[in-house]
């Protein structure tokens, strides 16, 4: 019975840590688009910001009730990320930085192989 009550109270510890890993990294920015916005229902334009990890797209929202200054974020320019879940947050060289909802992942193509 002690044997069980070990092995549940790791297992229960353990998958909490697990699942708290957050996807972190530096990647290019591919995209900034506006949103359209009812002008009388929100207080800032929000954005479409779209950037690669290593094996996804992925296409996060900002928030309506924060601003951001778009010429903060220059596409093409290199952007550190952290993906939390459904969160994400984007930050640029010079220290600015954005929390967006994901609203959007695809899957990057397998790149081929080279034969010889």
């Amino acid at each position: 019975m002690r044997k069980f009550a070990l092995a549940f109270l790791v297992a229960t510890l353990a998958i909490p840590a697990l699942a708290d890993k957050k996807l972190q990294g530096t990647t290019t920015l591919k995209d900034s688009q506006p949103t359209a916005n009812p002008p009388e229902k929100k207080k800032h334009q929000t954005y479409d910001l779209t950037f690669n990890t290593s094996d996804k797209t992925y296409t996060c929202r900002t928030d309506p009730d924060k601003s951001m200054n778009a010429i903060d974020f220059v596409i093409g320019s290199s952007v550190k990320y952290e993906i939390d879940g459904k969160k994400a947050k984007i930050k640029t060289p010079e220290g600015k930085q954005v929390e967006c909802k994901i609203v959007r992942v695809e899957a990057l193509p397998a790149t081929p192989t080279s034969q010889q």
